[in-house]
């Protein structure tokens, strides 16, 4: 089911939504599903992550969750992440993973990325990235870490 939805390149992307990956690192992502859309018919009341990415060069796929930047969302950004982990179990083949899982402000950042707030991201297996997705987000990736 979505396999088929896999689109090329930063396709499947909402085009407001691209301005959240630095120009550099557009061209590094191979192709693109809009989870949030895919699964919306199945789970139309589950908290449901917005895109998996494919990462050329780490042959990796990436979540990437463009959300409003507030204390009070690092809740519902951590249920999202464990929705799609849910709902992409019976998808993905045997030892595929999703690499990251990156959490982008889709505005003004209104809570500290520290403390409390990064260790229950970090416990989750969330990265907060700020407004925009950089290189050295990706990194990692290319190192095989993560």
């Amino acid at each position: 089911m979505l396999r088929k939805q896999v689109q090329n390149g930063l396709r499947a992307m909402n085009t407001k939504h691209t301005k959240y990956l630095d120009d550099a690192v557009r061209s590094s992502f191979a192709d693109s599903l809009n989870l949030d859309a895919a699964l919306q018919r199945r789970h139309p009341t589950d908290h449901r992550w917005d895109y998996l990415l494919g990462h050329a060069p780490s042959r990796s796929a990436i979540g990437l969750e463009p959300h409003s930047a507030k204390q009070d969302e690092v809740s519902t950004v951590i249920a999202k992440r464990c929705a799609a982990l849910r709902h992409l179990r019976g998808h993905m083949r045997p030892g595929a993973r999703v690499a990251a899982w990156l959490w982008v402000a889709s505005g003004k950042v209104y809570f500290a990325d520290t403390g409390k707030e990064r260790r229950r991201l970090d416990q989750n297996g969330v990265t907060f990235v700020g407004t925009k997705v950089l290189e050295k987000h990706l990194q990692a990736l290319r190192q095989g870490g993560r």
